[in-house]
């Protein structure tokens, strides 16, 4: 499944094979949460260099179904997109949805904040919507606790994620076998910030043989420094021939330090979401395009970027289309920041084929945290 093609210190530049296709690695998972990523097409993802988009599998089953989605052709076709596609499971929807949910060692009950009615997911359920919306990659159901949480309410998340871990593999072979179907599973890695308990995860998970292993339960509320010890922690124990993927990380300070140790994969809704907020990234840091200061602004939001968006519009442009409430505002601004994601995804890979991966990592977090637009 990975193909390590080659190392710089601990990082690494890599492809993996699914059934729609190869994707690259490091790679960076734009976030499809109902199947597309919001203000964003198939065609223009593509533009922009990603190769491989997450569906969230609480939404999907939610609207339009699993079933529906399955009778359809399955995620990539349902969206036009015909390649790669991650599913989460559900857990991590829980944990941000916790007034409207409870979780119990048989599964997870919760209520769709459309309409109120409740459901409920066990680690088979959420295993077989994975495989009715087809994905090329599926994760186990997991928990993921709040930060900060009690060392004993962390405990009870890792062994449960071990277990759910078991019945999740279990269910995953037989519909394998059933379908015929090429697809990966990955384990989760928990234990909040314990340092025990992460070690102890990790050599749960890893002893199941997933095909690929992520780290979650980070970038939850925790501190940088927090973030970067348990990920150190955690990366030495999984396996070097399997993807590692690190959950719903996030700025690109961050994606740089998770590479230095051999991260594999990331995804995150803060591009767009921001976006659409008046907000995106550039090479020179966060830009808020809203503020008044950018009204006659006639530079485009990154001088050194080359989408089509930079090529074309203006700071003052975007910043009259958002205060008018203009949806065309967060299709170009997000546009823009997916651009900027993969571009820095792309030069992350060559600097790692060119064995100077570290001094590209302090020549663009120096330009990056200057702040100068």
């Amino acid at each position: 499944m990975l193909n390590i093609l080659t190392n710089d210190g601990k990082s690494r530049r890599g492809e993996i094979t699914s059934s729609h296709g190869r994707f690259q690695t490091p790679a960076f998972m734009p976030v499809g949460t109902s199947g597309a990523v919001k203000a964003l097409t198939s065609e223009d993802l593509e533009q922009c260099g990603a190769e491989i988009i997450l569906g969230n599998t609480y939404h999907l089953y939610l609207r339009p179904g699993a079933e529906l989605i399955k009778k359809l052709g399955g995620l990539a076709k349902f969206a036009g997109w015909n390649k790669p596609t991650i599913t989460d499971s559900g857990g991590f929807q829980v944990f941000s949805l916790k007034e409207i949910s409870k979780v119990t060692d048989d599964g997870v009950e919760f209520k769709s904040h459309f309409d109120g009615s409740t459901h409920f997911f066990t680690p088979e359920k959420a295993i077989q919507i994975q495989h009715d919306i087809k994905a090329d990659i599926i994760m186990q159901l997991d928990e993921c606790v709040p930060y900060p949480t009690e060392e004993s309410a962390a405990s009870s998340a890792v062994k449960r994620t071990y277990q759910w871990g078991k019945r999740c593999l279990e269910e995953h072979r037989r519909q394998s076998a059933e379908s015929n179907a090429k697809v990966s599973i990955f384990g989760i890695v928990q234990g909040s910030v314990y340092s025990n308990l992460r070690r102890q995860s990790a050599e749960h998970i890893v002893s199941l043989g997933f095909d690929g292993n992520a780290i979650g339960g980070l970038s939850v509320g925790e501190s940088k420094n927090e973030m970067e010890e348990m990920l150190a922690l955690t990366i030495e124990l999984l396996p070097k021939n399997k993807p590692r993927y690190l959950m719903g990380v996030g700025y690109p300070e961050d994606i740089l330090m998770a590479v230095s140790y051999g991260i594999d994969m990331f995804d995150c809704v803060l591009p767009t979401r921001n976006a659409r907020t008046g907000n995106v990234f550039t090479s020179a840091g966060p830009l808020v395009y809203r503020n008044a200061e950018f009204a006659g602004d006639e530079r485009p939001l990154d001088p050194g970027c080359d989408c089509k968006v930079c090529q074309r519009y203006s700071r003052a442009y975007l910043r009259h289309l958002y205060n008018q409430s203009e949806i065309t505002a967060m299709v170009l601004s997000s546009y823009h920041s997916t651009f900027f994601y993969q571009k820095l995804m792309k030069d992350i890979r060559q600097s790692i084929v060119e064995k100077r991966f570290d001094s590209f990592r302090k020549v663009f977090l120096n330009k990056y945290e200057q702040g100068e637009n």
